[in-house]
């Protein structure tokens, strides 16, 4: 078992990193490994624990937000790369987005420096993706990390049962996990939404209206499991609805949202002009709202929940490397599933609630797509779709 580690007040706790043991699998001669994901989330802790594990392999370990780093890989001087690396069989770059042409310069070590096994990470996979001069095609693995996902917690049964009130007020990311009072918890995140979260979307799109980001994010926040309206926030926000567009694409592209489309294959009633917005993490949802109320003093936790399972099971499984497609599904008179999972040719449909009670199997879309099952996902049942481990 690979793990990383972090320090829980005077307790000593293990947290088991799904998606260490394929990074470490896939480090190869002429191949880049890209570690992706938001601020926070425990890029360099586990890039570190990876370097500390190889100790004994020449690595040479940097940070992209040093100069001279920077300086030398962004060089595009094949002779200036070699001599940076030599002795050293595997490098390992931090905060890689920060590098200018990190993409150009990548490519040229692959192809001159034959030996060497590349690691990276990044809040954004735009600089790397987009400034190569040629595309790494069949050389590079890109991966994404989250907050932790419950099944890398080292938690029992019991536990689970016990914390998922935390998780689905203040989240999952790594500093709140390790926080004890509630009171720290909200520091940390109101710490990641101020700084850390708008850093790069700042940085992407070079300009200083963070009030803009904020806002149509809290707009969206009131809207998960909603279908949205681009004319709608546009006027809202006192923008076009193409500037709404660009900057929801950028709040994906840092993995602070998700969108599902519609699911739209035989009937002309089916809705699928719009997306429907989540967001990675429930804690930095309820920042952007100012609402840390627990479950009882709330409306809205059926959008917790909702938002809490679908990002639970495309974060398992996107560590397990199974791959499907993501959907929700809507008729024009008011039939829909929140969630449409297709994979391997199949089709199944989940509806989330948080309390039990009977749903009606719906007829419609199990009549026309015979390849598909329905499922009512609540707190009886999420475990085992959202990837839970018996400890």
């Amino acid at each position: 078992m690979y793990l990383a580690t972090c320090f829980y007040i005077n307790t000593y706790i293990v947290i088991h990193r799904i998606i260490k043991k394929r990074i470490v699998n896939s480090l190869k001669p002429q191949k880049v490994i890209g570690l992706f994901g938001a601020r926070r989330t425990g890029k360099t802790v586990l890039m570190k624990e990876i370097a500390k594990d190889f100790s004994d392999k020449k690595v040479l370990l940097v940070n992209g937000e040093d100069l001279d780093v920077a300086e030398i890989l962004s060089s595009q001087r094949i002779h200036v790369l070699k001599t940076f690396l030599m002795g050293y069989k595997y490098l390992f770059i931090d905060e890689a987005q920060k590098i200018p042409n990190i993409g150009l310069n990548l490519k040229l070590i692959v192809d001159s420096i034959p030996d060497v096994h590349i690691f990276i990470t990044g809040s954004s996979a735009i600089d790397l993706k987009e400034n190569t001069g040629e595309p790494l095609t069949g050389r590079s693995i890109y991966l994404k990390i989250f907050p932790f996902t419950q099944a890398e917690l080292n938690e029992n049964y019991l536990e689970t049962k016990q914390n998922l009130e935390n998780r689905l007020v203040f989240g999952s990311y790594p500093q709140v996990i390790t926080t004890n009072s509630d009171k720290e918890k909200k520091e940390v995140l109101e710490s990641i939404k101020n700084g850390y979260l708008l850093k790069d979307i700042l940085s992407l799109d070079n300009q200083k209206n963070s009030m803009f980001i904020l806002n149509l994010l809290r707009l969206i926040a009131f809207q998960i499991g909603n279908t949205i309206s681009y004319s709608e926030l546009a006027s809202n926000l006192n923008v076009n609805t193409k500037t709404v567009q660009r900057y929801l694409r950028l709040l994906e592209k840092t993995y602070i949202l998700f969108s599902l489309p519609g699911f739209s294959r035989n009937l002309r009633k089916e809705y699928s002009k719009t997306p429907r917005y989540y967001f990675w993490d429930n804690g930095i949802r309820n920042s952007l709202i100012a609402n840390f109320n627990r479950i009882l003093m709330r409306d809205d936790i059926g959008k917790l929940w909702e938002n809490y399972c679908i990002s639970e099971r495309l974060k398992i499984l996107h560590y397990s490397n199974i791959y499907a497609n993501h959907y929700f599904w809507r008729t024009y008179d008011q039939k829909e599933i929140d969630l449409i999972e297709e994979k391997d040719g199949f089709l199944s449909g989940f509806e989330f609630k948080w309390k039990e009670k009977k749903i009606k199997q719906p007829k419609c879309f199990l009549t026309t797509y015979k390849n598909s099952d329905f499922n009512v996902i609540n707190r009886s049942n999420y475990l085992d779709f959202i990837g839970f481990v018996k400890k």
